[in-house]
């Protein structure tokens, strides 16, 4: 007896015939009633991955010493919003909150909290972790929903879970990668009719060998577009961190994570968290194309670093015991550091502005280089 969403997409698939990767992304993720993200607590130990703010606070306080910074090159005059989309439990947001309190309380005095996010569930976890903010915070289904004003945005791990189409290189050229119910009676990959404007592709999409997939993901544009165009017209900065490849190219992303292990894609719809990497070349063409002025890429590892990690990390172990340092070690290995299980290279980050300012670590030499030894 298949589960109750493989039935609804298998009865979908009966009705209309086979539907497009993305379709299917959408559906395991954000079905109403049996969407992954509707139904689930993927996050932490208990659940099927873990984020880095889930790992160390370091990792948000880092965030938060970066948006003090930012704040304060661009000097805004008038209202301030903190935007976090996709906010996961809402730790990530507390430990930044937590550090702008300490650096610049006039900045939290200021502004207001906005968490956009479409899951009930998370909606309640992440209000019982920042109760003690309940006065700045709002929550929202879309961005567009947020008010308008100078703003400081948050994406960690939000771009993987758009869904994307696939494209798979046949003997008459590209043709989109759809799923379909097989004569197994299976969930399986079936290759559609629709093919794709060959200036999509990367030049070299004619060398490629039969079987190549080619990802595209119109809806991270939409996203991104509207993103940067509103930084333009409002003032402020944003940060995308996720993991994925600094170059447009070939290759098949799509991945099922569940309970810490991966899954196939197909096998467990709506009970397995699905993602594909993130293409950072597209997210930086299309922010430039809306006229976001774009500081650059860093691995998350160097990102964390150049805003003082090791420094606050030693802060944080001075005195303790034997056990909590290496706590401690362990999890600026995994933040920071490179190889299997470790996100320092994997993860990127992305960050542009409305207006052409120094930010810091996107910058040679930071302006206070000693603002994580601050939070004591």
């Amino acid at each position: 007896m298949p589960a109750p969403l493989e039935k609804k997409i298998r009865d979908l698939i009966t009705q209309t015939g086979p539907i497009s990767v993305a379709d299917y992304f959408a559906i395991c993720l954000a079905d109403p009633e049996f969407g992954y993200y509707m139904t689930k607590d993927p996050f932490g130990v208990a659940g099927d991955f873990t984020t880095a703010p889930e790992i160390s606070q370091l990792f948000g306080e880092m965030i938060g010493v970066y948006l003090v910074q930012s704040w304060q090159t661009q000097a805004p005059v008038g209202p301030i919003r903190i935007i976090e989309i996709g906010p996961g439990r809402g730790t990530l947001m507390a430990d930044a909150l937590r550090v702008i309190a300490k650096l610049a309380p006039s900045l939290l005095e200021q502004a207001t909290v906005h968490m956009v996010e479409t899951s009930p569930k998370l909606r309640k976890i992440q209000k019982e972790t920042l109760a003690n903010y309940e006065d700045k915070l709002s929550w929202h289904n879309s961005f567009e929903d947020v008010p308008s004003g100078f703003f400081l945005l948050l994406a960690n791990e939000l771009f993987d879970a758009i869904p994307l189409r696939q494209f798979i290189k046949t003997d008459i050229g590209f043709r989109e990668r759809t799923v379909t119910v097989n004569a197994s009676d299976e969930l399986a990959f079936s290759v559609g009719v629709a093919g794709i404007d060959s200036d999509l592709l990367p030049s070299n999409h004619k060398d490629q060998p039969a079987g190549t997939v080619f990802e595209i993901a119109p809806a991270r544009v939409n996203v991104m577009t509207a993103i940067a165009t509103r930084l333009v017209k409002e003032g402020g900065s944003a940060l995308v961190i996720d993991y994925g490849y600094l170059a447009t190219g070939f290759g098949d992303t799509l991945q099922a994570i569940h309970k810490h292990e991966f899954d196939p894609p197909l096998a467990n719809p709506g009970q397995a968290d699905l993602t594909s990497h993130v293409d950072f070349e597209m997210l930086m063409r299309t922010a430039h194309a809306a006229g976001a002025h774009i500081h650059g890429v860093m691995y998350q590892g160097d990102f964390l670093v150049g805003l003082g990690l090791l420094q606050r990390a030693g802060m944080l172990g001075q005195d303790k015991d034997h056990e909590t340092q290496q706590e401690i070690r362990s999890a600026v290995e995994r933040l920071v550091g490179e190889g299997s299980g470790n996100m320092g290279e994997l993860f990127k980050v992305l960050a542009m502005s409305g207006q052409e300012v120094k930010l810091a670590p996107f910058v040679a030499q930071m302006d206070d280089p000693e603002s994580a030894n601050n939070l004591n």
